[in-house]
């Protein structure tokens, strides 16, 4: 089955803003929850937040509240994620998750570093 493609990533400075984007081309996208995940260096993978499919649940991870923000254009099939004041403990690989579907995107590096 179809897997989601992420794009987006790179390297930042502490404090800028990042918008990382993960389309889906599954038939089932407008109804299935999506999420996204990180794994930093030498750490397991750990949730960042996820949106329902109409996209008017969300939840957040504490640690990213108020500085990450998750949301969805359906008819895009693409959820993205805004990551705003980026700090260095942000760097990590991301993975967007089809949730309903089990299948994650194939990562995308964000490195933060002065």
């Amino acid at each position: 089955q179809a897997r989601p493609v992420q794009s987006g990533g790179g390297l930042m400075q502490p404090g800028e803003s990042l918008q990382l984007f993960c389309i889906d081309s599954g038939f089932s996208f407008e109804f299935d929850a999506m999420s996204w995940y990180r794994q930093g260096p030498g750490k397991e993978r750990e949730f960042l937040a996820s949106i329902s499919g109409s996209g008017g649940v969300t939840n957040y991870a504490d640690f990213v509240k108020g500085r990450f923000t998750i949301s969805r254009d359906n008819a895009k099939k693409t959820v993205y994620l805004q990551m705003d004041n980026l700090k260095p403990e942000d760097t990590a690989v991301y993975f967007c998750n089809n949730v309903a579907r089990g299948t994650w995107g194939q990562g995308a590096q964000v490195t933060v570093s002065s």
